[in-house]
Order: C-alpha cells, then sequence, then structure tokens
C-alpha cells in the first residue's frame, strides 16, 4: 500500500486543498447528481473524499449505508480508488433500525470497530481505507481497547491513518501517548466543527455530539507537526449567504457582530463571496487546515475551487483575525 501524506500544499491544485464532503450523497442528493460531482472533483485534482457509516441516518428512509455506497459505485464505475483518499469513519451507527438519535450508537469497542470496517469496506468496495475515524467520544469503552482494535486494522493493511473526529483535545492527547508509548503510529488526523465566527464561549451547540475547534486546540496543533486538522462546518449550513439559514442562538454575541461586518466589507473589495473568503482563510491559516465543504451541485463545486485559488495577504489576514 502505498504511504500518503495529508497536508495543504499551497502550490498544489485547488481542489486538493479541501475535502469533499459526501455526507448527503445518496440522500438530498441523488446517484446522478452525486457522480458529476465526484467526476468534476476529480477532473479538477481532488483528492480527499469524507464520509461516514452513518451518513445520513437522521434523514427519514436512510439506514446509513447511502453515502459510503455511492461513493463506492462511484469508484468503480470510474476506476478511480488509485487516485482518491477515502476518509470513513465508524462509532456513531445506530444499532436499532430507525433510531434517528445517537441512542443506540454502535461505539467504539473492538467488536464494533471491527463490523464496521468490514461493512465500510463492502460499501466502498475497497480492500482499505486512507483515513478510519473514530467518529464521535466513547467514554463507555476503554481508550486503549479502541486503540488496540484500530492498530489491529493498520497491521492487516484495512486502514492507514487513524482520526479522531469530535473529541476533545485532552483525550486525543491521551491516546496519542498511549499509541507511542506501545510504539504504534495512533491518530494523526482530527476532525472537528470549526468556521470563521465562532459559538458562545461555553455554549452548547444544537448538535449534541459536535465538538467545537477553540484556542486550545488550535495551539495543540500547532505544537504537534505529524497532526492534521480537518474541519466540518465551515460555512455554517450556508448562513453566511443565505437569509433563509439565520444563524443558531450560540453564534449571538458581539464577536459574531463584528466578524461578520469585516466579512462583508471584504468579500466587497476583493470581489469575492463570504463562502469563498471564509474558506480561502480557513486553507490558508496558521495551523493550515483541511476544510470538508459539502456541495449540492457542480455549479457550487466551481464555486468552491475558485475559493482555494485565492490567496490572502497579510493585511486582509490581520483584519480578519482582529476585528474591530
Amino acid at each position: 500500500m502505498q504511504q500518503i501524506t495529508l497536508g495543504n500544499s499551497r502550490t498544489s491544485s485547488p481542489a486538493s486543498r479541501f475535502a469533499l464532503g459526501a455526507m448527503s450523497f445518496g440522500t438530498l442528493i441523488e446517484e446522478k447528481i452525486a457522480f458529476a460531482i465526484l467526476d468534476r472533483f476529480a477532473d479538477a485534482g481532488g483528492m480527499l473524499i469524507d464520509t461516514s457509516n452513518n451518513y445520513a441516518f437522521w434523514h427519514e428512509g436512510a439506514t446509513g449505508d447511502e453515502s459510503e455506497t455511492v461513493v463506492g459505485k462511484w469508484l468503480a464505475s470510474r476506476g478511480a480508488r488509485d487516485r482518491v483518499v477515502l476518509s470513513t469513519k465508524v462509532g456513531a451507527r445506530p444499532t436499532v433500525p430507525g433510531d434517528r438519535t445517537l441512542d443506540s450508537a454502535e461505539g467504539l469497542s473492538a467488536t464494533a470497530i471491527k463490523q464496521g470496517i468490514e461493512g465500510s469496506l463492502r460499501r466502498l468496495g475497497t480492500d482499505h481505507v486512507d483515513v478510519y475515524w473514530a467518529h464521535i467520544e466513547d467514554r463507555g469503552v476503554p481508550f486503549h481497547e479502541t486503540l488496540d482494535a484500530f492498530h489491529a486494522l493498520t497491521d492487516e493493511g484495512k486502514v492507514q491513518l487513524l482520526g479522531a473526529s469530535n473529541h476533545r483535545t485532552w483525550l486525543v492527547e491521551r491516546a496519542r501517548a498511549y499509541s507511542a508509548a506501545q510504539g504504534r503510529v495512533g491518530y494523526t488526523n482530527l476532525q472537528l466543527r470549526h468556521s470563521y465566527i465562532r459559538p458562545r464561549p461555553g455554549a452548547t451547540l444544537p448538535e449534541s455530539a459536535h465538538v467545537q475547534v477553540g484556542e486550545e486546540t488550535l495551539d495543540y496543533v500547532r505544537h504537534e507537526p505529524d497532526l492534521v486538522l480537518w474541519v466540518y462546518t465551515s460555512l455554517i449550513s450556508g448562513s453566511y449567504t443565505r437569509p433563509d439559514r439565520p444563524l443558531a442562538e450560540v453564534y449571538d454575541h458581539p464577536g459574531t457582530t463584528r466578524r461578520l461586518a469585516v466579512l462583508r466589507d471584504l468579500s466587497a473589495e476583493l470581489g469575492v463571496t463570504p463562502n469563498q473568503l471564509v474558506l480561502a482563510w480557513l486553507a490558508g491559516g496558521d495551523p493550515p487546515i483541511i476544510p470538508i465543504v459539502g456541495v449540492s451541485g457542480v455549479e457550487q463545486l466551481e464555486q468552491t475551487l475558485e475559493a482555494f485559488d485565492l490567496t490572502l495577504d497579510e493585511e486582509v489576514r490581520r483584519r480578519m483575525d482582529t476585528p474591530a
């Protein structure tokens, strides 16, 4: 298996600077449109495709198989497996049919992980995934049981890199220390919620399983050169540009007002959309970040590609980082 390296090269193609989020493939986005998005993404040089073994179970009639199944069909029909980096997750798939909550989530036991990878490989039509994530915390299982199960999958060649999604920083550090003590490579990827505007400190997110990037997270990643940060909900579900998608109450604080004003002014000055400016800010910052971006069609993907072709100079970044 060829070794892969994840990072954020500013000299590579725009499409290689973000991960294509496949969460809605097969549910909100029908297979034909998903294939068109994937085709254009790959043609533009995109490599990272992010999915999960439970996407998107919360929609009526869905099972959680849909996203991986659509991605697997596309890979098979295009012979594209060697062209992409596959990212999928285990831990948050309901075990009770029809459950639209996380109350019956599979968790991160050794048994759940073993069963989870077999299901994902079958749906994706591959013998390995490139990045395999612990999707949500499971404090009912000793973390060393989870890590030992993940290590076994890397030994078997079914998984290449490991990641922790929606985990607190202290737990990631504890897990990484355990893996290092075993002489093993542990979590080298971290996936959390993050955007230009942030919730009030201490506020509870409407999505209870989501973990928000904070200053501690960013400081930790800066000082761990082997740890790559991926972020989701980068565009707050369209709230930057769509009046019909108002911000949740947790964003109602003076910092949001200031940042939105800066975003509005700079977008007009630079001739770009607020979404494009936010994505360029995320990808070009310190530490570098891999935004996960979901799109509903090829036109949205084209706008996203333009965002990652932007380079923000020091003055623009200063204004965004220190809004008056």
